[in-house]
């Protein structure tokens, strides 16, 4: 699992490589995706329930489920494994990777079935990457929108169902939300400092063997980070090795 290349079992057997794109994709279910929080508050809840680096983790995964199902239909897919490279880098450490901006001027429609669902799911990324950094205590919240595509254009979507219902109930598990029956200030000023929580790895999401344990969970993070061309990826920002 230390290569972005090996595509998991999970998605394999969602059938998302290769399958035609043959889900709906109209100006309704445009709308909701864009606003996936309302109607969805059980879902919302279900993700305030997880901490930060459970969070960033969830969210590189479910956008390799997008970057497997566009493969071969869009040249964007490049674009969006370096943004699931940066996710992973920065759950180690938010310093040595970029902003994963998107759109900055929204200039992209959300319209097209291929390039309209990579619109939504990149602008989500973005959303949830600039919470992250900031110690938003709503970052959770931006999820929703991503979950929901996800699931929307994944062929076999019970397969989807059963990897995400377990990804969940693990990660409320080994990744709590500390504060998640606290009062929140709904004005976001409040800063959250997630540096102490323990990181997450790839293995944790598309692993079935994946034995947990705070040691495993760093040798595959640091395993996987190690592994990728760090000059190759704009979004990374690491210190130049001394010559």
């Amino acid at each position: 699992m230390r290569n972005l290349n090996n595509v998991p079992k999970a998605i394999i057997k969602s059938e998302c490589i290769g399958h035609p794109i043959d889900y709906k994709w109209t100006k309704k279910k445009i709308n909701k995706l864009l606003d996936a929080v309302e109607g969805n508050e059980q879902l919302e809840n279900t993700l305030m329930q997880i901490n930060h680096k459970g969070s960033i983790g969830l969210t590189a995964a479910l956008l390799e489920w997008v970057y497997w199902r566009f493969t071969g239909y869009s040249q964007s897919t490049n674009d969006t494994q370096k943004r699931i490279e940066a996710l992973w880098c920065s759950i180690d450490n938010p310093g040595q990777t970029n902003p994963l901006l998107f759109d900055t001027d929204f200039e992209i429609s959300a319209a097209g079935s291929i390039n309209g669902a990579l619109w939504i799911a990149l602008m989500n990324v973005a959303m949830i990457d600039a919470r992250y950094r900031k110690g938003s205590y709503f970052l959770q919240n931006d999820l929703v929108g991503l979950v929901l595509l996800v699931r929307h254009i994944t062929p076999k979507q019970k397969n989807f169902d059963k990897w995400f219902a377990k990804t969940i109930v693990n990660l409320i598990q080994t990744h709590p939300n500390p504060y998640k029956n606290d009062e929140l200030d709904e004005s976001d000023e409040a800063i959250y400092d997630s540096s102490s929580e323990p990181v997450i790895c790839r293995e944790f999401f598309f692993d079935d063997q994946f034995e947990y344990s705070i040691e495993a969970l760093e040798n595959g993070i640091h395993g996987l980070i190690n592994n990728l061309d760090h000059k190759a990826n704009s979004f990374l920002n690491f210190p130049k090795k001394a010559s």
